[in-house]
């Protein structure tokens, strides 16, 4: 699933292709926003960590990935 992270002061959002559940990456965030986390920590699919601090989230979304279609087409 695709995450997209925004970062208060940060002029790019930080975009991850993440294996965690919905309810894994939301748990994640409310963990980091009600001060129970000081870093939001989300795995990547090749197995890297994204460490956030909590203060510094603007927002996440949390989306489904983008099938990307391979080949040509006919016109």
């Amino acid at each position: 699933m695709e995450v997209k992270i925004g970062v208060q002061h940060a002029p790019r959002e930080i975009v991850l292709e993440s294996g965690q559940s919905v309810e894994e990456v939301e748990s994640a965030v409310s963990a980091a926003l009600s001060g129970k986390a000081q870093l939001l920590t989300l795995a990547d699919d090749k197995g890297r960590k994204v460490l956030v601090p909590a203060d510094r989230l603007a927002y996440v979304e949390i989306g489904e990935p983008t099938v990307r279609k391979v080949g040509f087409g006919a016109l």
